[in-house]
């Protein structure tokens, strides 16, 4: 059976982003961009709240047709157009962007037969909302969170006081040379 992970950057005092939404941030730098690419390795669908699926889509399109745009660029934007994609969104009417499945109700039924189709996990890409509300529903079954040695003071929380207390279990953890702190958590049942 297929796991909803959620993977997700964020700063020491648990901003998924700054007030505005920005990731200016984050340390990125070779060693994550490796680290992000294994877990990209582990995806069979990626899942969005409403507004990290306008950002994607938005953005990973345009890289296609991007003069001078950058070999790993131009990889991963075919990938994210290619594979199959599930937005979870209560106002959005319509999600038209290639392969993309919109889920306005029903979602844990919904997650669950997402979980019992063959494949590589599902994969939660920062959507700090969507992330609480699987937390609080106890979709999530694990967490791979890159820890950035930053202290913003404010921003988007990727965890709150409105959520559930769930216990976590350290799978790996790693300190990659810029400070950044890789995390790896099965989330207890």
């Amino acid at each position: 059976m297929r796991k909803v992970v959620l993977f997700a950057h964020m700063s020491l005092d648990g901003f998924a982003g700054d007030v505005n939404g920005g990731l200016g941030f984050l340390t990125y730098d070779q060693e994550l961009q490796q680290y992000a690419d294994e877990v990209v390795k582990t995806v069979g669908a990626p899942l969005y709240g409403k507004s990290t699926y306008h950002l994607m889509e938005g953005y990973w399109p345009t890289i296609l047709n991007k003069p001078g745009a950058d070999q790993h660029s131009l990889q991963h934007a075919q990938w994210v157009q290619d594979i199959p994609k599930v937005v979870f969104s209560t106002t959005l009417v319509t999600a038209d962007w290639n392969n993309t499945t919109l889920v306005k109700d029903n979602v844990a039924e919904a997650v669950r037969k997402l979980k019992e189709e063959p494949g590589k996990d599902l994969v939660i890409f920062g959507s700090p909302g969507l992330a609480k509300s699987f937390m609080n529903l106890g979709l999530i079954d694990e967490c791979k969170l890159t820890l950035h040695p930053v202290l913003l003071g404010n921003g988007i929380s990727l965890f709150d006081g409105n959520m559930a207390k769930r216990p976590l279990k350290l799978l790996e953890s790693k300190t990659l040379r810029s400070g950044v702190v890789t995390l790896h958590y099965e989330v207890v049942r």
